[in-house]
């Protein structure tokens, strides 16, 4: 008769615990059944802005750059020297039409220490 407890008391403690951790969900749906649809989520601002690939081969520096958006894009390379007398250079920016590729280059005497490209984005027309 001792067995036959234990194995109640067992049944029981398992059931309240798969209720307790039931209860949460089953109140939870019960919420969303009488509840409206959400309001869909406020879109954030368009993708925009060219890709840049930029390569470093000895003491040039060249960048492509793919606008595949619908806005112009204007993009400028930035090319830093390594050496303190070399001097740092930013080519002339150029726009980037939808769907376009355009190429920027540059050089340093020397080596060149670092080299970025900088967007500035106009809207579509």
């Amino acid at each position: 008769m001792r067995s036959t407890r234990r194995r109640t008391w067992a049944l029981l403690t398992a059931s309240a615990a798969v209720a307790a951790l039931a209860a949460p969900m089953g109140i939870s749906m019960a919420g969303r059944a009488g509840a409206p649809a959400p309001a869909p989520a406020a879109t954030g601002p368009e993708p925009a802005g060219a890709e840049c690939r930029t390569s470093v081969l000895g003491s040039r520096v060249v960048a492509y750059c793919h606008n595949p958006y619908p806005s112009t894009d204007r993009v400028q390379l930035h090319t830093e020297c390594r050496r303190w007398w070399d001097i740092d250079a930013d080519a002339a920016p150029v726009d980037v039409a939808p769907g376009r590729t355009v190429r920027l280059d540059d050089r340093c005497w020397k080596e060149v220490g670092a080299a970025w490209v900088t967007h500035r984005v106009r809207d579509a027309f």
